[in-house]
């Protein structure tokens, strides 16, 4: 019943507009030119309803299975999208981004995210992209921050998984994500995790994929709820920063002070849209990324039992108390290519969406201009050509040169592949090496399943029983 909860407003509306919708969509889909194969779904839902159901990775097989292995079209968020699959079709999104393609945000990121902003393309503001220009994100920055990391993921799991007899692993990681965030990007660790802080971010997150429906009790007009509050705590924190005048290394000390070529300061709305997506990234993409890893060290001993091996060896080249340095994590090549196959098998986002300024023509099919345009990682990871035996977990398939070009593409790629990579590395790795180090992991629901929301998890959260060495 929660799953249908969202689409009940709109599901009423239909008989006011389903045939206007209809005599729109005849008089628009006469004028196309051979477009991908694909079904529309339902007026005005889309296909949003079947993602619900089936997951991105499974919707995404179906149709190419369906209607072709190059390309399809779908209806999804409310918006006409073509998805361009495969190692051939990442590789034409990735190398047209700016040519053929124009940036786009989702209209209930927009709404959510953005409120007081009047615009009628859901083109997000620049600056959100820009705030990665900033050294901190680069990986000679980085290096100081893994003692932080470390440190931080120790008291995690002492405090709040030692002496627990079940663990939920994926609300834990959250709070870790997020606290480590607040700490890394903004300095702060005093954010409430637990009260209306962290419930409101968890409702923005939901809706990010919702349809843009702004009606009381519909999944956006929550995470407007949720913005708000948010975006309230965010200004706060940019203003007291600014008014303290004190300068610092993190990057919400760096924002405060930039100027542009003309030397006007940032503004303080800009700085917390910033902040959102790092914090949105936090929540929903890195939390599941540490949750799905655990999840297959749970389920694979074997894989578990190579993991802790390398581990114990970097934790005894350590003194008692002495901390992780990059020196350490650039040691962790078997950790980090089960971290890759996670990755492979439950890519951490959907993928991307881009919006086509020009009409272009596909593997044959015609996309039109203003219509979405989405790479998908579920099109190459999944796909035997690329990866032999592809739902088999196998982090060995990593070594040596690795996959092809454009067939393993967690973070994107082009101009716009994602510049916390790096950040997500060396979190990943900082916590996994703290949690096999004391650990042994035991699933209490032995055969639970991943399910797609915003990012995938665990359907029940991922309980675990842990057990010290």
């Amino acid at each position: 019943m929660d799953t249908l909860n969202p689409y009940l407003l709109p599901l009423l509306l239909l008989p006011l507009s389903i045939y206007l919708i209809f005599s729109i969509r005849k008089r628009a889909s006469g004028n196309l030119k051979n477009p991908p194969p694909g079904s529309m779904g339902w007026p005005f839902l889309g296909e949003n309803m079947e993602l619900d159901r089936l997951g991105s990775e499974k919707l995404v097989k179906e149709r190419m299975q369906k209607y072709s292995r190059d390309a399809f079209k779908t209806s999804l968020f409310g918006e006409k999208i073509a998805v361009l699959c495969g190692a051939q079709g990442n590789k034409f999104i990735f190398k047209n981004q700016n040519e053929l393609f124009a940036r786009w945000s989702l209209p209930s990121l927009a709404k959510a995210i953005y409120p007081d902003l009047e615009r009628t393309r859901c083109q997000e503001p620049k600056a959100s992209f820009d705030n990665f220009q900033y050294d901190i994100l680069k990986p000679d920055a980085l290096k100081k921050y893994v003692p932080v990391m470390d440190s931080l993921a120790r008291e995690h799991l002492e405090t709040e998984w030692r002496g627990s007899s079940v663990v939920e692993a994926l609300p834990s990681t959250k709070k870790y994500a997020l606290s480590l965030a607040c700490m890394i990007f903004m300095n702060r660790g005093d954010l409430d995790h637990s009260g209306d802080f962290l419930k409101s971010l968890s409702l923005l997150t939901k809706g990010i994929l919702s349809l843009p429906v702004n009606l009381p009790g519909t999944t956006l007009n929550r995470a407007v709820g949720g913005g708000r509050v948010v975006r309230r705590e965010l200004l706060r924190i940019v203003q007291e920063r600014r008014a303290a005048e004190s300068e610092g290394e993190d990057l919400l000390s760096k924002m405060v002070v930039a100027t542009n070529q003309d030397g006007e300061y940032m503004s303080d709305s800009t700085i917390v849209n910033v902040f959102i997506g790092l914090l949105i990234g936090a929540e929903y993409e890195l939390s599941s990324l540490i949750t799905n890893v655990i999840y297959y060290l749970a389920e694979l001993p074997h894989i578990y039992h190579q993991v802790f091996e390398e581990q114990m060896e970097i934790a005894k080249s350590k003194g008692p108390n002495e901390l992780l340095a990059m020196e350490d994590l650039e040691k962790m090549k078997y950790t980090w290519n089960v971290v890759r196959e996670c990755m492979r098998l439950t890519p951490p986002s959907i993928g991307g969406i881009s919006e086509s300024i020009a009409e272009f023509t596909y593997a044959g099919f015609t996309i039109p201009k203003g219509w979405k345009v989405l790479w998908t990682p579920h099109s190459s990871h999944m796909n035997s050509n690329y990866f032999p035996e592809p739902e088999k977990f196998d982090p060995l398939r990593f070594e040596g040169s690795g996959p092809e070009p454009y067939t393993y593409v967690p973070f994107g790629g082009g101009p716009r592949m994602c510049p916390g990579r790096n950040y997500v590395r060396l979190v990943v790795l900082v916590f996994t090496h703290n949690l096999v180090k004391r650990f042994r992991l035991e699933k209490v629901i032995p055969n639970e399943k991943m399910v797609f929301s915003v990012s995938p998890a665990p359907a029940s959260g991922l309980p675990l029983r842990v057990h010290p060495h």
